[in-house]
């Protein structure tokens, strides 16, 4: 037996060589047989925790963290995992959740079906990142050869994955990373692919100047043991480097959260087959493709073969919009678009809730008028609004909207009010009852010419607003101008002044 070296007095600890009570309630050490190769594991049921002991509910998961015993980076991070854990603090988001550790002692690449050996709904690798061209970095991915298998696993295989928690951690490292490092997805690749358990590697890198930093390990650790997955939209992505930075940059800022990723590279070599694996392992139910990153010929191909699938694709910006907006929302959203404009196109602005989506129309003389006015002005001023603007090849707004049923009125108000002060800023107007009137003076050439003004010089001052000399007459700004007027009839227009 070896004395316990912190004085714990049967509290619980992290000392794993110490033997008494306190080291025993919390570390269940045990030899085992990980992935085939002995190794050793860990249980840190929290319900050894005092006052923890309700944690059961309907949303608990049995989850496996494993670090290889080979790994400098994932051994550091195993440390930090331990020491957060069995030091002072308050429950972690992730102890909710039955959680063991496993430390295989070959290298987690080569783990094909170590998910047998687990019991658990998750799996999370604890890894070092390796890289040509070596940058301090924290990366979460997936795993699967879109080829030829050169580390591990099975060619032409991908794993099941956990895009929810791949955001959450992701996100995390954003929020715990140290001064220096980068975070990022990184494309789906190595072993292990032969898994039935959802899972992804949480990595840092990517020297071992990084592998035994522990402010990096820590920040890992915490990343993983704060993460709580709340309601991301799973995809699939297309194209980028190793470092997928228009997924990154999408799943940090949106609820838009990747699973399996292929790099541009990979892109020729994609088949039905894959493609099929890449949603089915996700659980993705859209597609985003990085088209820049992608020549426009493999680009047409993924379009075509996503289609057959029945994948859509989805853009970018609609991600960054969508909001609170659930994915079936935003499939009406599509729907009442093509509807009102067949083959037009769409745009998100303002922060979306989520709710049942409905088409919204205001007077098309009165945006006819305003955008004649300022029709960037008028696309500018709708950046708060929660709307989505329908556009089509010829006319960049129409007067048709969509917005959330439950902030229909809200959203028509601000619309018309927008309208209507962008044209009261441009143009003299005037307002009787529910009608607003537009005035609009315009240089008639036409008269200037029947009062003998020649084109030119004179024509310009005029229309700047100087009185000129023809023939010995003046010919004032007034006698050359035609003054029109356009009534507008808005309901209730005193309320959007």
């Amino acid at each position: 037996m070896t004395p316990c070296k912190q004085s714990c007095r049967g509290q619980p600890h992290a000392d794993l060589g110490c033997s008494c009570p306190g080291g025993q309630r919390l570390f269940l050490k045990r030899k085992s047989r990980v992935g085939g190769k002995e190794g050793n594991a860990w249980s840190t049921s929290p319900f050894y925790r005092e006052g923890m002991t309700d944690r059961v509910n309907g949303n608990e998961m049995k989850i496996a963290l494993v670090s290889s015993l080979a790994d400098p980076g994932g051994s550091t991070i195993h440390d930090a995992l331990l020491s957060l854990l069995y030091g002072p603090h308050d429950p972690y988001p992730l102890e909710k959740h039955e959680l063991s550790h496993h430390r295989p002692g070959e290298r987690l690449i080569y783990q094909d079906r170590i998910d047998r050996e687990l019991d658990a709904d998750l799996v999370v690798f604890l890894s070092r990142h390796s890289s040509q061209n070596p940058v301090p970095i924290l990366t979460v991915h997936a795993t699967g050869n879109f080829g030829p298998a050169a580390f591990g696993g099975r060619g032409g295989s991908l794993a099941p994955t956990a895009p929810a928690w791949m955001h959450a951690v992701l996100r995390g490292l954003a929020s715990n990373a140290p001064p220096g490092f980068r975070v990022a997805y990184e494309v789906t690749h190595h072993g292990p692919t032969e898994l039935d358990t959802p899972s992804f590697f949480v990595e840092v890198g990517s020297t071992e100047r990084e592998w035994k930093d522990a402010a990096a390990a820590f920040a890992v650790a915490r990343s993983v043991l704060c993460a709580a997955p709340g309601d991301p939209i799973p995809l699939v992505g297309f194209g980028g480097t190793h470092y997928a930075a228009r997924q990154t940059h999408i799943a940090l800022s949106s609820r838009g959260a990747f699973g399996h990723i292929a790099h541009s590279r990979d892109a020729p070599r994609l088949d039905s087959s894959i493609l099929a694996q890449m949603v089915e392992k996700t659980g993705a139910v859209a597609a985003y493709i990085d088209k820049k990153s992608i020549p426009a010929g493999d680009y047409a191909r993924l379009e075509t073969l996503l289609s057959r699938e029945g994948v859509p694709t989805v853009p970018e910006n609609d991600l960054l919009r969508m909001g609170d907006l659930s994915w079936e929302s935003y499939r009406k959203v599509l729907q009442l678009a093509e509807d009102a404009a067949p083959g037009g196109s769409i745009s998100f602005h303002g922060t979306w809730p989520d709710g049942e989506p409905e088409l919204l129309d205001i007077p098309a003389d009165l945006l006819e008028e305003t955008l004649r006015c300022d029709a960037q002005g008028f696309i500018g001023g709708l950046g708060k609004i929660p709307v989505v603007r329908i556009a089509t090849e010829k006319n960049p707004v129409l007067p048709r909207f969509i917005t959330a049923g439950a902030c229909k009125n809200h959203v028509l108000h601000h619309l018309i009010s927008l309208c209507v002060n962008i044209i009261r800023r441009g143009e003299n107007t005037s307002i009787a009852g529910d009608c607003l009137t537009v005035r609009k003076r315009r240089f008639d050439a036409g008269k200037a010419e029947m009062l003998g003004v020649p084109r030119g010089p004179l024509f310009r001052r005029l229309m700047d607003g100087d009185t000129v000399l023809v023939g010995g007459r003046e010919i004032t700004p007034e006698m050359v101008v035609v003054v029109t007027e356009r009534k507008i009839h808005i309901p209730g227009l005193e309320k959007y002044l």
